[in-house]
């Protein structure tokens, strides 16, 4: 394996990486010299330790990021996969079609951050069991009807997807000098905010007073258990700008202009409600 075009083809990718090492020349002679030393199967924790100090990140952040995300997926997926099990519950015809193409959609992130994880050296975590109810093993939850019970099972399901939006970018800093993983992740978060606004619609398509957009931190939903999910999306000042100060722009539509990030923390408290142990 030729080392010394794999670190020009990095170059030609990101031409400042040798002045994070060194200069190119310096950064070629350090591995030459480092090459003479090791053996071959010790070269990946060079080259790790190489990115380590060019990008300030190690793959193990990677790893717990993807991780992290992996365990929201396997919530969402699960809860679909139920849902459509669940006879009499999602009506027939479009209902039924929308929600096994978000299933697939949740099926496809489980898959893919299995195979980027592993890809990436690490360990895709096991799936957890899971209590959809809420009631953390309980089964008496307060969602514990939600296979039985159709606006509620929407309403868990708004509360599921609006969590993975707002999760996805709180941890998008994470990733931020890992490009392909980021523009991943990113993918998947849009395709988790239009799962959000489809799930509004059909909520609103069975009376529910709801938008597709949250407006400041109204959860929709008649249950204030989910209320964490929605707290600090009244925010109405970006990058320093009160928005709502700008000519003709109120409060509400400040906030619903943006989404905010929920931190790792807040998100695991959420899905903390929906692990059986």
């Amino acid at each position: 394996m030729d080392f010394f075009k794999i670190l020009t083809m990095l170059e030609e990718r990101d031409p400042e990486m040798s002045d994070r090492l060194n200069t190119r020349r310096q950064a070629l002679r350090d591995f030459a010299d480092l090459g003479k030393k090791l053996t071959m199967a010790a070269v990946p924790v060079a080259m790790g330790s190489m990115f380590q100090k060019a990008y300030g990140q190690s793959t193990v952040n990677v790893v717990d990021v993807l991780n992290y995300a992996l365990t929201l997926e396997y919530l969402e997926y699960r809860f679909y996969e139920k849902a459509l099990a669940s006879a009499g519950l999602i009506p027939a015809g479009a209902p039924t079609v929308a929600i096994t193409t978000i299933m697939n959609h949740e099926k496809a992130h489980v898959d893919f951050l299995k195979t980027a994880i592993t890809g990436a050296g690490g360990t895709p975590v096991a799936e957890p069991k899971f209590d959809f109810s809420g009631g953390q093993g309980s089964g008496t939850g307060p969602f514990a009807t939600a296979f039985s019970n159709y606006q509620l099972f929407l309403a868990v399901a708004q509360s599921l997807e609006d969590t993975g939006v707002r999760a996805y970018k709180g941890q998008a800093p994470g990733l931020v000098q890992q490009n392909s993983v980021l523009t991943a992740a990113l993918n998947i978060h849009s395709v988790e905010a239009r799962h959000a606004s489809h799930i509004r619609q059909m909520r609103k398509a069975n009376g529910a007073s709801v938008k597709p957009w949250i407006t400041g931190n109204a959860s929709g939903i008649d249950n204030a258990v989910v209320q964490a999910i929605y707290n600090g999306e009244e925010n109405t000042t970006q990058a320093g700008v009160d928005i709502k100060t700008l000519s003709g722009v109120s409060a509400n539509v400040a906030s619903e202009a943006f989404d905010e990030p929920l931190t790792k923390e807040q998100v695991l408290a959420v899905a903390t409600l929906f692990l059986a142990s």
